[in-house]
């Protein structure tokens, strides 16, 4: 079985007094092993609150999420966050690195929580920071990398603990066009060469073209989903 996420009926409303605001309305699909797709559509479209609810950081209103094959709506707070430490990697549009870490500290941060022995996660950290193209910069705080390195650290962060998926959302959000499209080519090519899983969340052409897969919310609901 090769599904990493299975999505069954996902509804998410809002309640503003009298008003209801469909957020997420009945969204099934599957996401596959080794997937480069980006679930895309305008501001409003219910795009992050989705890959929330994947991820268990929101709940849902109605349906289920199947995780490495285990629904997450039946864990404990607790379970659910060791769950989500061991099988997701994060990537956000505004990095979330640690500043008073250096890079090394901040990509060893969730592979310490997970008890691995201090020389395999030196090792590697070694190896992903020259897979992401950063090699030497482990003693380097955040704020001494431009916003385009700062992202690659996040990158690595995320991959370095080998989730079974990466959740991105927009993660070249805050980066120039040049960086975007650089940070892009360097996750495709540790899709294709590693098998990491990835799933954006955007509205940026640039990951839409280079997605394998797109899904398209409109108001809540998936409008169109393609294979490319």
């Amino acid at each position: 079985m090769n599904s990493v996420i299975e999505l069954q009926k996902m509804n998410k409303i809002y309640k503003t007094g009298e008003i209801e605001v469909h957020a997420v309305n009945d969204v099934s699909f599957t996401i596959e092993r080794g997937e480069f797709t980006a679930i895309a559509g305008p501001s409003g479209s219910g795009k992050t609150t989705l890959l929330n609810m994947m991820s268990g950081l929101e709940s849902s209103t109605s349906g289920s999420v199947i995780l490495a094959g285990q629904s997450i709506a039946k864990m404990s707070a607790s379970d659910l966050s060791d769950f989500r430490r061991d099988h997701i990697g994060f990537i956000f549009q505004s990095y979330n690195l640690i500043p008073v870490l250096s890079v090394q500290e901040n990509i060893e941060y969730i592979m310490l929580l997970q008890g691995i022995p201090k020389e395999e996660r030196r090792q590697r950290v070694s190896k992903i920071l020259s897979e992401v193209g950063l090699s030497g910069v482990e003693k380097r705080f955040p704020p001494q990398l431009s916003g385009g390195q700062q992202q690659r650290v996040a990158v690595a962060r995320a991959i370095v603990s080998h989730p079974d998926i990466i959740l991105a959302d927009e993660p070249t959000a805050n980066l120039d066009s040049k960086s975007g499209s650089d940070l892009l080519d360097m996750m495709k090519e540790l899709n294709t060469n590693r098998g990491v899983t990835f799933l954006f969340s955007t509205h940026d052409s640039m990951i839409m073209e280079r997605a394998t897969r797109l899904i398209t919310l409109h108001d809540g609901a998936v409008a169109s989903d393609v294979t490319k």
